[in-house]
């Protein structure tokens, strides 16, 4: 029997989130419902509103979640009732091109639920990332589920669903960070400390902050940075280099989405460096690079979908990590907040006075 719940929708673009009525279908085949306990709020439910994703509204918005499953429908065997899960925005098939070379992070024909959460006029709600879970419950499909340790606080689960995951996956499963590497990190979010975290766990000698917010590089030092650069009064590039006796970086990571920061990430790495984007463009963004200098400077430029995680092999080591203490993902968490704080919590994250507002449901 599908059930009524409290959740906070975008209604159209750059139009103030608010709180509504969501009925939720009892889950089908493949499918799972989940009880949600918290859920972050990330930058690209804010894209989602203003527009920059799609114009697929109303969206229900919210993704970076934890809960417990509450009921799956027939053929479902990877969850159950009963089990603490983080969601996921990359259920992987099993049988694309990808999965059956061995590569199923990279999946290319991942899926949601079928079924569509509906506000009680009938209007169907496009959920975030196929999730939705700025709501007290919501409809997944079942791969969208990982189980890991219910011991650890949902609040710091959650955010492996999207930016932590992203932001260390970028380092380690893109940039593929190593012992001694030199690493720069330009944009200190959420993201960018998850990166910073993600190149110290890897070894890294030398890993520079840069933003143009000081509040956030002192937090970036707090996270692992061993040097910071405010970009706003120093040139980036220039400064990357110098700390690098004078070559750029191994690795730069990218986590803003900006084309003059992206700019900035290739000119400050090291000849035959990486370069991993992690950060997300809006669909208007143009990139334009001497093609010459392309070829000039060698390495890698990439892309980071999702760190390139595995969510089945990656959200439970980084919960391991955290129950050892090896990584603090509670530090990620300043403030949690109740459904009717979305949109507060949205001008918060704008402004960089908080690294991650948490929803508590």
């Amino acid at each position: 029997m599908a059930q009524q719940v409290q959740g906070v929708i975008a209604p159209g673009k750059n139009e103030p989130v608010r709180v509504e009525t969501i009925v939720v279908p009892d889950p089908g085949p493949g499918e799972a419902v989940v009880k949600v306990q918290t859920c972050g709020v990330c930058h690209t439910d804010l894209h989602y509103k203003q527009g920059g994703i799609n114009d697929d509204f109303p969206f229900l918005l919210g993704h970076e979640a934890a809960g417990v499953v509450e009921a799956v429908g027939d053929g479902v065997t990877e969850v159950a009732p009963g089990d603490f899960v983080v969601l996921n925005w990359r259920a992987v098939c099993g049988t694309c091109r990808a999965c059956l070379r061995g590569r199923p992070q990279y999946c290319f024909n991942t899926h949601n639920a079928r079924q569509k959460m509906t506000l009680t006029d009938g209007t169907e709600l496009s959920p975030a990332l196929g999730i939705g879970a700025f709501a007290e419950k919501t409809l997944v499909a079942a791969g969208q589920c990982t189980k890991v340790d219910p011991s650890v606080p949902p609040a710091v689960a959650g955010l492996l669903g999207c930016g932590v995951m992203a932001g260390i996956g970028a380092a380690i499963n893109t940039g593929r960070v190593g012992r001694g590497d030199s690493v720069a990190v330009i944009g200190c979010g959420g993201v960018g400390d998850a990166a910073i975290v993600g190149a110290r766990l890897a070894g890294a000698a030398r890993i520079i902050a840069v933003d143009i917010d000081d509040r956030k590089l002192e937090t970036a030092k707090s996270m692992g940075a061993t040097h910071t650069v405010n970009s706003r009064s120093t040139d980036a590039v220039e400064a990357i280099r110098e700390l690098t006796g004078g070559f750029g970086a191994d690795v730069v990571i990218e986590a803003v989405g900006r084309p003059e920061t992206y700019e900035q990430a290739f000119y400050a790495r090291d000849l035959a460096g990486t370069v991993v984007l992690v950060g997300v463009p809006t669909p208007e963004m143009k990139l334009e690079l001497p093609l010459l200098d392309v070829f000039g400077r060698g390495g890698s430029l990439k892309s980071s979908w999702y760190g390139d995680c595995l969510p089945s092999r990656d959200f439970p080591m980084l919960v391991d990590l955290h129950q050892q203490g090896r990584i603090d993902l509670g530090a990620f968490v300043t403030e949690t907040v109740g459904l009717g704080d979305v949109e507060k919590a949205f001008a918060r994250m704008h402004d960089g006075d908080v690294l991650r507002s948490v929803v508590v449901l």
